[in-house]
């Protein structure tokens, strides 16, 4: 059974960093568009960053522009993503999906097939 994994989160002061990675199973995502996503408490789903089948292609949301970076290793079947300088408002529970209908990257959540259980990112300021 196909399945993605997130692993990274945790507890950091407000100007911290923290990796987040996203490993896959049970098939290859390496031609999947996949895209990070997170939601605060009380909030609703929202897109953080996307990346391309080959890494060729990104796009971030404003609010972590400059800060944040996407990346792929699909030799590994892995996404990451590097946070910079964060802040209290980057609290959330992050989530990895994969499109497995498209090589390129979508901000809708409701394009994904592919979710993982999510990690939870806190910063304290």
């Amino acid at each position: 059974q196909a399945r993605l994994e997130e692993s990274g989160g945790g507890l950091v002061q407000a100007g911290g960093s923290l990796r987040l990675s996203c490993t896959g199973s049970g098939r290859t995502f390496s031609s999947d568009g996949m895209s990070w996503f997170r939601q605060a408490p009380g909030k609703g789903r929202e897109f953080v960053a996307g990346i391309s089948w080959s890494g060729g292609v990104t796009h971030y949301a404003d609010s972590v522009k400059g800060r944040f970076t996407i990346s792929r290793d699909n030799a590994k079947n892995t996404m990451y993503l590097q946070m910079n300088s964060l802040k209290p408002e980057d609290t959330a529970v992050y989530y990895c999906a994969a499109d497995a209908f498209s090589q390129g990257i979508a901000t809708m959540g409701t394009t994904y097939e592919y979710w993982g259980q999510g990690t939870q990112v806190t910063v304290s300021s």
